[in-house]
């Protein structure tokens, strides 16, 4: 499986990973504040379509230990928080949720589902409605990157802070979708 993330339409990007189950354990790590805030973003979420997701993001404090962003990043290296809407709540197989600190839900969206295979769990993660090539490299970063912490904790080996896995990788992102870095 390809680690990397796809552009599958001009505003719409798809991550898969096949990841330790069992599905149960898997959903309460895009749900649980807590299990969330050890890979991604911690938050309290009303588990409704229609509910309210507060979630808290931390990024340098991501890991087994903190580490500073790079340069470029340094806004974004204390804690900030953005608010969401529950799109999609299915129980242990679908949470979607609006983006960008959006509660419009005619905005840009995420789509996360979970299916098993064997022992395994399949996430394909969808973030569609995306405003432009910009963006897409932007999230597709992101995604990347909280998604191999995702991997990291479920297999109980958290070893890479945030900042040191996304370094880069934003990078590889605009080589792949065919866009250079603005000089």
């Amino acid at each position: 499986m390809n680690e990397y993330g796809v552009l599958i339409g001009n505003d719409t990007v798809r991550f898969e990973r096949l990841l330790p189950g069992p599905i149960e354990r898997v959903w309460s790590y895009l749900t649980d504040a807590e299990k969330r805030g050890t890979w991604f973003a911690s938050g309290p979420m009303e588990p409704r379509i229609g509910g309210r997701m507060d979630i808290t993001f931390d990024n340098s404090n991501l890991g087994p230990h903190p580490a500073p962003p790079p340069e470029r990043f340094k806004q974004y290296g204390g804690i900030f928080e953005s608010r969401h809407i529950v799109t999609g709540y299915e129980p242990p197989r679908r949470l979607c949720f609006t983006w960008d600190d959006d509660l419009d839900p005619a905005g840009s969206e995420v789509i996360i589902e979970l299916s098993e295979e064997g022992d395994k769990v399949r996430l394909v993660l969808t973030h569609r409605r995306l405003a432009n090539i910009d963006d897409a490299i932007n999230v597709s970063g992101g995604w990347h990157t909280h998604l191999a912490l995702l991997a990291e904790q479920l297999e109980g080996n958290p070893t890479t802070p945030f900042w040191t896995a996304f370094d880069g990788v934003e990078d590889e992102y605009r080589k792949r979708y065919g866009k250079r870095r603005p000089a």
